[in-house]
């Protein structure tokens, strides 16, 4: 993280948002975006000169400039964040998916500003903007900026917002508070939304961590259907919840879930979990390095196929990293019909890796998802030698060593067959202890700005 910013920073960057005329207004001190979205040509030298052939390298960086979270909001739900704690705008980087035209993506915030406290020894999680709803937005990379076009808050059906809190009591963490002093009311509307795909009929698919859940958005942002584990019981919630997902997935890690998300050219989806399930229990996920890939059928409305995911050793992802609790799959990008790009990471490192989803790799309703089996599949030290068919996989790309690249990625488009597009979850800015806001309350920002990067292969994808 950067050193931290006693106060809101001002706006130096340009900015313009095709939004509503509230938000315009409230950008006027925004200076004009600069004209065109071209990426510029690869020469190669604009991150301190030539790059040897042969290494991967970052060939432009643009930056989202500083947007009032509460502006934001209300001018697309209006009165929705009464008082937004000089948190600007961020967290759009959850997820990146190429909008059409050259230097645009669509792209979706997570659950919103939350962090944790420690009182009495245990940790809390709190959420300083509770009526902040997460959202779709369209941007443009502009020279070195990042343009907001456009926005779509997620709603229900019914019109109401659909806010970034927890789920379930006794499921999902407790909330609370920007100070942890006072809990809050859970929401069994509440999505914790990370990976984005669109589809050609102009809906979204998303994925989110509390359920897990795969979730069915309208091309306005209106949710039309959530499919979560068997044995949920997710009971209050203002749109369709479909219990269409293996049970086994109930096992899931706190804060875990879905967070990769890809479209098949066939039109299938694969969800990819973030971190190995808790299966028997937490410590048994935490020392795992196996996960899972899930497959789809938008048609079908069920799972078809699951595989398993096994991650390198975590020194070798990020060799400044010992805990293999720290590892996670954040972005998973289809490149053929049966391949896909799968990024392993941590918070400061990553790693992009290719697999084929074989059909004789598919684990879906045999022992492994049944949380009877012992040993379980998480708790494997070689899955492959015990008969399980772990997807082979190659490497692409280490993004750890290449200058330029942010921490924390979350995000990857192919932007073509030798450029990906990366974008960093900068957390709004926001970081965990008591220090994180002032005593008026007031966000004492880390500096972590939202920034997507160009970055050029050495190969073809």
């Amino acid at each position: 993280m950067s050193t931290h910013a006693p106060r809101r920073r001002r706006v130096q960057r340009p900015l313009a948002a095709a939004l509503p005329i509230a938000l315009l207004a409230a950008l006027a001190a925004a200076v004009p975006a600069a004209a065109g979205s071209r990426v510029p040509a690869d020469s190669g030298a604009e991150h301190g000169g030539q790059t040897p052939a042969g290494e991967a390298r970052v060939i432009h960086t643009a930056t989202l400039g500083d947007i009032p979270l509460g502006a934001f909001s209300n001018a697309l739900l209006p009165g929705s964040v009464d008082d937004d704690r000089g948190v600007d705008l961020g967290g759009i980087g959850s997820d990146i998916w190429p909008a059409g035209r050259k230097g645009e993506f669509w792209t979706i915030t997570d659950r919103g500003p939350n962090g944790q406290i420690k009182i009495d020894g245990k940790k809390r999680r709190t959420f300083p903007v509770p009526g902040f709803d997460p959202a779709i937005v369209k941007i443009r990379v502009c020279g070195d900026h990042i343009q907001v076009l456009r926005a779509l808050p997620l709603t229900t059906s019914s019109g109401k917002p659909v806010t970034g809190l927890p789920d379930q009591e006794g499921r999902d963490e407790a909330p609370y508070s920007y100070d942890a002093q006072t809990p809050l009311a859970y929401d069994p509307n509440g999505l914790d939304t990370e990976g984005i795909v669109r589809t050609r009929d102009g809906s979204f698919w998303l994925v989110d961590e509390y359920g897990p859940s795969l979730v069915h958005v309208s091309a306005r942002g209106r949710v039309l259907a959530r499919y979560v584990p068997k044995g949920l019981g997710l009971k209050g919630a203002d749109y369709p919840v479909v219990e269409a997902l293996p049970s086994i997935l109930l096992h899931r890690k706190i804060n875990r879930g879905f967070e990769g998300l890809a479209l098949l050219p066939g039109g299938d989806l694969v969800m990819a979990l973030q971190s190995p399930l808790s299966l028997p229990d937490g410590d048994a996920g935490d020392a795992s390095r196996t996960t899972r890939l899930l497959r789809f059928s938008p048609g079908k409305r069920a799972v078809t196929a699951e595989y398993a995911y096994r991650f390198d050793p975590v020194n070798v992802v990020d060799p400044s990293e010992d805990d293999t609790s720290e590892l996670k799959i954040s972005s998973v990008v289809a490149v053929g019909r049966d391949r896909l790009l799968v990024e392993e990471r941590t918070d400061k490192a990553a790693r992009v890796q290719e697999v084929r989803l074989g059909r004789g790799a598919d684990i879906l309703g045999g022992r492994w998802d049944d949380d009877s089996t012992s040993p379980s599949l998480e708790q494997l030290a070689d899955p492959a030698a015990s008969g399980v068919p772990v997807l082979a996989k190659r490497l692409v790309v280490d993004l750890g060593p290449v200058a330029g690249v942010p921490g924390k990625i979350e995000g990857i488009a192919r932007v073509d067959d030798r450029t990906l597009a990366v974008i960093n979850d900068n957390d709004f800015g926001m970081t965990d202890g008591a220090g994180a806001f002032d005593a008026q309350g007031r966000l004492v920002d880390s500096g972590v700005e939202t920034e997507v990067a160009y970055v050029r292969l050495p190969h073809r994808i």
